[in-house]
């Protein structure tokens, strides 16, 4: 009798036995709501050089005592893609397993691969079946697209069997602070509605964006160029170069060379006294010769070769 009681109470092991790895991290997976808390050993498994699925894996140090506030401000990002790869089918969903390993739970690990910062995000491809590819050199998450889970599931998305189902949350403090700012916003629509309806703000507008748009501030916007070099200079030589306080000293040129010509050809010819007409004259004309004697000084500084000048 002793037999066949020992056979029966053997059988949940023979099962246990024949779980295959990828069924083991499925198993871990759904515990622990599409995130698993791996170990060393789980970590090996995720890593099996012969594996059939992928996983992205977040190394992480969440211990207070660690001070790690990336880590902390990171990790809710990271569990609400893992959360939202556990709402796909099944055959999906266990072909990709997304990670957590942190330093208190695995040094050997952090040891192991070298790692002396967190946090970090490597997603490990598959190696063998279907969802192979042809180079297994695994992928780093680049931060520089932010902590936050948008862009994270963008990214992971294309080493996932499908794309990520990430949705944000709805931000429902910025919805309430946007309905409490219609009633102001109208409030102030009616005290400067007079001034948006006043012609000549529109034409200082428009004055304004020309200048700075003719003087170089689309060419330094796409090129990304700083505001000024590195020895503090503001003029960069040669037609291809621009700095950002290039294009705020030559608009303010054009700007004055442009006033000047204005107060010399609408403002100087209706003034009634003889004597103000010809000051007038003689100041706007000096004001136009000097700042276009500036202007011809910046320009013998873009091209070196240019022979001529005025005052400098």
């Amino acid at each position: 009798m002793i037999w066949p009681l020992l056979a029966v109470l053997c059988i949940p092991l023979c099962l246990a036995a024949t779980i295959s790895p990828q069924e083991d991290l499925a198993q871990l997976s759904a515990a622990g709501n599409g995130l698993i808390q791996a170990d060393e050993r789980v970590f090996d498994l995720l890593t099996s050089p012969k594996r059939t699925w992928s996983a992205a894996i977040q190394f992480t140090a969440l211990n207070p005592q660690r001070r790690c506030a990336p880590c902390r401000e990171f990790d809710p990002s990271f569990k609400a893609v893992a959360k939202a790869w556990s709402t796909v089918p099944r055959q999906h969903r266990n072909n990709h397993f997304f990670a957590v390993v942190d330093f208190d739970d695995a040094p050997r690990v952090f040891q192991k691969l070298q790692l002396n910062s967190a946090p970090l995000v490597h997603v490990h491809p598959a190696t063998e079946g279907p969802s192979a590819k042809s180079s297994d050199k695994l992928f780093t998450y680049d931060f520089s697209y932010g902590f936050e889970a948008g862009p994270l599931a963008e990214q992971l998305s294309t080493h996932t069997p499908i794309p990520i189902p990430y949705k944000a949350p709805i931000d429902w403090s910025k919805l309430a602070t946007l309905v409490a700012l219609i009633p102001i916003v109208t409030l102030i629509f009616r005290f400067i509605r007079p001034v948006i309806h006043n012609r000549w703000v529109w034409a200082a507008g428009t004055v304004l964006i020309s200048l700075v748009m003719t003087s170089g501030f689309m060419f330094t916007r796409i090129r990304g160029v700083p505001y000024a070099g590195n020895d503090g200079t503001w003029i960069a030589g040669g037609y291809q170069n621009q700095f950002g306080q290039e294009v705020q000293v030559v608009s303010m040129i054009y700007g004055i060379l442009g006033a000047s010509f204005l107060m010399l050809t609408i403002v100087t010819p209706y003034q009634k006294s003889p004597g103000r007409q010809r000051t007038q004259v003689y100041l706007w004309t000096f004001v136009n010769f000097l700042v276009f004697s500036i202007l011809i000084s910046v320009f013998r500084i873009k091209n070196r070769g240019y022979p001529f000048k005025l005052l400098f």
